[in-house]
């Protein structure tokens, strides 16, 4: 029997190199700090970029250029070339035949349109315009708002897998130096081979799981370079320092949602461009008032003897007032200006919405602020209570007053206590930029 357990520990050992051996970690790089990686989603990436481009062409259209306050102006100019056999008759009673006359007719002109008055109708547009293009600017910032709350969800993803590997790393040299300590104490007869074995399946377990949080830590990783829009093999590491807002207030995180939630003013935008639209359609009521004026260039020529005019030249000047007045066109300017009301009327009941939800969305992202860092204390307390007990049970396991098994549970429970302080402070810092983003206040803060 003694021989058997020799030799099932001697294939054991011979394994042993293989399954608790993981390869060993690449070069992660040099730290990439919040403040860098803040700078590179805000100049890179795509999301930000395709908002920005949106942004461009609101102000386009908010431009003096789309606003119809301009004139217009037209050049025109024709040629034609006639050739026609004629015959006529002259007044003493002689019949008279022209073959092949050729008739010439050259015209060009210079024509300005201007519009005096329309209803106001182009001003609301106007404004409407420029309102739209004040929204795309909040429309970028809530794209970068929401952006940056998905790259700190990534980037803390990261600092926590470095953490946990950096745990699990310890947590095999701990099992590792067990492993040894139980060859040592078989080979001198202080135990029995089957220490051994469960110090080896111990190893083994923390090998694999080192190795799998290795691989999921380079996953986000390339995660979070797919965010920052840069080549995702690069290699980086993250900055594990958190630290949290003071002096947060419930009754302040409320008053500057009112004024800086960028819902909030998105919907104060789409009521004054309601608004503008309303007011527009109502424009189809009143006359519209332009004004016109040609410089012409008009050039005639034939050869038929049978004209009295063979050749004439006119150029000049012509300018014009016209008033445009559509007493009733079908109905379409009142059915406009009753939807235009309507929407006006959904827009204001929207906000009303928009207010509700705010308020809500701020009440659940404080209650779980508070929570988190409710849970953040209390896994911080037991993380020490566990590194006490763990001390402890190393110092007894080192007399032999207690067994590799007790060892083991108190090293799990360490290890445990230790990934889950570290899910909790990052769970927290979480919920704390989430409050910060429905308060309005995301972009004013450091990460």
């Amino acid at each position: 029997m003694k021989h058997c357990c020799a030799i099932l520990l001697c294939c054991a050992f011979s394994l042993m190199p293989v399954l608790g051996q993981e390869p060993a970690l690449e070069n992660e790089g040099p730290i990439l700090s919040k403040e860098e990686a803040i700078a590179y989603t805000l100049e890179n990436n795509l999301g930000i970029q395709v908002s920005e481009n949106l942004r461009e062409i609101d102000q386009n259209n908010a431009d003096i250029l789309n606003s119809g306050f301009l004139p217009t102006v037209t050049g025109l100019a024709g040629g034609s070339i006639d050739r026609q056999n004629t015959e006529g008759q002259l007044a003493n009673g002689d019949t008279r035949t022209a073959e092949n006359v050729e008739t010439r007719r050259y015209n060009a002109s210079l024509n300005m349109n201007y519009v005096l008055f329309d209803g106001l109708g182009r001003y609301y547009n106007y404004k409407a315009f420029q309102e739209l293009s004040d929204q795309s600017e909040l429309e970028v910032r809530q794209t970068i708002e929401t952006t940056l709350l998905q790259l700190f969800s990534v980037y803390y993803e990261v600092a926590r897998l470095e953490e946990n590997t950096t745990n699990l790393q310890e947590a095999l040299n701990i099992s590792r130096n067990r492993l040894e300590r139980a060859r040592f104490q078989f080979e001198y007869g202080q135990n029995t081979g089957l220490d051994v074995l469960n110090a080896e399946v111990d190893v083994n377990t923390d090998s694999v799981n080192l190795l799998n949080a290795r691989q999921l830590l380079r996953n986000t990783k390339r995660d979070l370079n797919l965010i920052l829009n840069r080549d995702l093999s690069q290699t980086f590491r993250a900055d594990t320092t958190v630290t949290f807002v003071p002096s947060l207030h419930m009754d302040e995180i409320l008053e500057e949602a009112k004024t800086n939630n960028v819902r909030m003013m998105l919907a104060e935008k789409d009521i004054l461009i309601s608004e503008y639209d309303m007011k527009a359609a109502r424009s189809g009521y009143l006359p519209t008032i332009g004004l016109s004026g040609s410089y012409g260039w008009n050039e005639f020529s034939n050869n038929n003897p049978l004209a009295f005019l063979l050749q004439n030249t006119t150029t000049g000047l012509n300018g014009g007032i016209n008033l445009t007045w559509n007493l009733f066109d079908g109905g379409r300017t009142i059915t406009n200006s009753r939807n235009a009301k309507i929407n006006f009327e959904n827009q204001e009941l929207f906000k009303k919405q928009t207010e509700l939800e705010v308020e809500r969305d701020i009440q659940n992202s404080w209650g779980n602020y508070q929570n988190a860092l409710f849970v953040l204390d209390v896994q911080q307390k037991n993380l020490q209570t566990n590194q006490d007990n763990f001390n402890r049970s190393r110092e007894r396991y080192e007399l032999g007053q207690i067994s590799s098994i007790e060892f083991r549970q108190a090293q799990l429970n360490l290890l445990l206590a230790e990934l889950a302080r570290s899910q909790a402070k990052y769970n927290a810092k979480l919920a704390e930029l989430q409050l910060l983003q429905v308060s309005g206040e995301l972009l004013n803060v450091d990460f």
